[in-house]
């Protein structure tokens, strides 16, 4: 698969600013491993909420032990991912499932969403677990190895709600404000999630249609089998026959229930992921863009002398500092990104397709057979 089909694409020269950032904790062996399993309901005289158990096993010094068990519920995987964006704001946070199912709450607790959302909550934290920096982040070791009492306190210690009123009042100031002149890398990265969110998008709702149409082709195929059955006990002459074509569209059957599987498990979540991350990228791109409209305001107020002069200039040193630190942690992740998504979503289309090569292969098969049975038929 050529992914250069999503352009347009960053520069990949040797002398690119986006090459030459690495990062320098970027761990060479896996010494963290984590596993979400177990999901129990509980049910209050209030709510009725999924706990999945979450077990850590880590070799790493900064922990106390080197395995841990804890429960933890979808809020929890919130307030982590909240806590992440707060702390590396232009770093690409991985996406967490979506709160509730679009056919609505009431199946919010049946086993194949919450099957579902397992997988999703496991992906989330193991990819945090091989980021080279989110790995560290201390409110992610906070949400693995403390308790629940624990972790309730610990929430109650971030930033009162007046404040978070105030940065959110900031922020929306800045992003109306807006950027005068974003770095021309910055805008080839925005011009590719643009192009990349419409690409996956599509993407998305074609899969989920065709997924849909192979749901009642497979359904109707079930009710053909027992019909020739029954056709066959009132027809003593051909009762072979019409049983081996019952047979051969029950082994179709299976054949569209397996690949049917294969969709759903390989194709339909990381496409879906990817979804989620085009919108996880917008965020963080205005993010940057708040930081760099802040240090424009700066420089503006500067010019014009509105304020105090050596105040504006020491706090234009440290934002110029912090958008230099913000872009760098953006344009490192950038390609780490970019890498690991070209490779999940070839190698979902590569599954995909052997998964339909397969498929196609039994079906002629069984094709042959049922065409056989007719000529006795006949």
């Amino acid at each position: 698969m050529d992914m250069n089909s999503f352009s347009p694409m960053m520069p990949t020269s040797p002398l690119s600013m986006i090459n030459q950032i690495k990062f320098e904790d970027e761990p060479d062996l896996k010494d963290l491993f984590i596993t979400v399993d177990e999901p129990e309901s509980h049910v209050t005289t209030i709510e009725t909420f999924i706990t999945y158990r979450i077990i850590t096993k880590t070799s790493r010094g900064e922990f106390d032990s080197s395995e841990f068990e804890v429960r933890r519920r979808y809020q929890d995987f919130l307030w982590l991912k909240g806590k992440l964006e707060e702390a590396h704001p232009t770093l690409i946070i991985p996406p967490l499932p979506e709160k509730f199912i679009v056919k609505g709450m009431v199946e919010r607790f049946n086993d194949d969403f919450i099957e579902t959302r397992r997988k999703a909550l496991h992906k989330f934290l193991n990819r945090i677990a091989d980021h080279p920096t989110l790995t560290f982040n201390e409110d992610f070791k906070v949400f693995l190895t403390a308790q629940a009492w624990e972790l309730s306190s610990h929430k109650k210690q971030g930033p009162g709600l007046l404040s978070r009123m105030g940065q959110t009042v900031r922020a929306v100031a800045l992003s109306m404000r807006g950027v005068k002149s974003r770095p021309e890398e910055f805008m080839e990265m925005n011009n590719f999630i643009e192009v990349f969110s419409q690409k996956i998008n599509l993407i998305d709702k074609i899969s989920q249609r065709i997924y849909k149409e192979e749901r009642e082709y497979s359904d109707e195929m079930k009710e053909y089998g027992p019909i020739h059955i029954l056709w066959s006990a009132s027809e003593e002459d051909l009762v072979d026959t019409l049983k081996g074509i019952a047979s051969c569209i029950d082994k179709c059957s299976k054949a569209t229930e397996k690949r049917m599987c294969g969709l759903s498990e390989a194709l339909l979540p990381v496409v879906h992921e990817y979804v989620l991350y085009s919108e996880m990228l917008m965020g963080v791109m205005k993010r940057r863009d708040q930081i760099q409209a802040e240090l424009d305001s700066k420089v503006e107020a500067l010019t014009y002398k509105k304020a105090d002069t050596d105040l504006l200039t020491e706090e234009i040193g440290k934002l110029e500092d912090k958008v230099e630190c913000a872009n760098n942690a953006l344009k490192a992740d950038w390609e780490r990104w970019r890498h690991n998504m070209q490779n999940d979503i070839k190698s979902a289309f590569t599954d995909m397709a052997e998964e339909n090569i397969q498929y196609y292969e039994q079906i002629r098969n069984r094709g042959l057979e049922k065409s056989n049975s007719l000529y006795d038929l006949t």
